[in-house]
């Protein structure tokens, strides 16, 4: 009996031996990093959102790939909070040294604040030329609400201990010793953001150029200050770099109300519940303001 023959047309479509593919071929696992960078999912989020709980399994699938040969970061963000950036930041590092893979990152529309500092968690960066890079700085952003909720009728109860327990409550009126407060946090922030830069890009950057004023870049501009180290596409780098290798995206699963857009505020409001809490009318407002302060962090970059 002759032996089975599965048609060209389908053998591609098969895993290792039994497709069109070698079982030991060198695999570029890609993990996609997309979205603002905050640790909570709150609000009706039409976007993905990146923190160390969200990241934490597709990197670990990513860099435990059999026959991978290094590990693709396609970074795509504006940035948001920095802890989350060093604790994903420091995740890849971790990983990258434990397996022994080179770790390239591709900058897509921006990586900018935290979405640079997730870059340069690779070895080598690359962008395309009509990139946004860099924001090298620390932002902070929020609403006052308190107008907000007296117009609907909204009381705002809040009891604490310790006077400075609810410095800069966005239902509260702002106080300029809070703003003070918060003004030496960011410098104390941004200061670790230069040293981060600098012990990950080295002599690599210009030294006569002034690159941690906050400022944005091109792609092609970022070259020549030595922010990336070449220009390019992810497919063109990758295939040039690795010609055998197969390039293989591995993503995250999510959850069902976060892949129809929603948060968990959001959800809450339209189930009535959240964890068997009832959800208050403040909690809804709060969800929408995060909502409205995630698109304009993707604005400030013209997206």
């Amino acid at each position: 009996m002759d032996a089975l023959r599965i048609p060209d047309r389908l053998s591609s479509r098969l895993p290792g031996r039994l497709g069109g593919e070698k079982a030991d071929q060198p695999v570029v696992p890609m993990v996609r990093l997309h979205g603002v960078i905050t640790p909570q999912m709150g609000g009706p989020v039409p976007r993905s959102v990146i923190n160390s709980t969200s990241t934490e399994k597709v990197l670990e699938r990513a860099f435990t790939t059999e026959h991978a040969v290094a590990v693709a970061l396609l970074v795509n963000s504006p940035g948001g909070s920095p802890t989350q950036s060093a604790l994903v930041g420091d995740r890849i590092r971790g990983l990258a040294e434990e397996h022994d893979l080179p770790v390239l990152a591709f900058c897509e529309d921006v990586a900018a604040s935290g979405g640079y500092w997730l870059a340069c968690a690779a070895d080598e960066i690359y962008a395309h030329p009509t990139s946004t890079v860099g924001s090298i700085g620390v932002v902070s952003s929020g609403f006052g609400l308190e107008g907000l909720i007296q117009r609907w009728g909204i009381e705002r109860r809040l009891h604490t201990a310790g006077t400075s327990k609810a410095r800069l409550d966005p239902f509260l009126p702002e106080k300029e010793e809070d703003v003070a407060w918060l003004r030496g946090v960011q410098d104390e922030l941004h200061e670790m953001f230069v040293e981060w830069v600098t012990s990950r890009r080295g002599d690599k950057l210009a030294k006569d150029a002034d690159l941690f004023t906050g400022e944005v870049w091109t792609g092609a501009k970022a070259l020549g200050l030595g922010l990336v180290d070449g220009l390019g596409t992810p497919r063109g780098i990758l295939t040039e770099r690795f010609p055998d290798a197969k390039l293989a995206p591995v993503e995250g699963r999510k959850p069902l109300l976060a892949r129809l857009g929603l948060g968990a505020p959001a959800a809450a409001s339209l189930l009535g519940t959240a964890g068997g809490m009832q959800v208050s009318a403040a909690d809804v407002v709060l969800g929408v303001a995060q909502a409205a302060d995630i698109r304009a962090s993707w604005a400030r970059y013209g997206l």
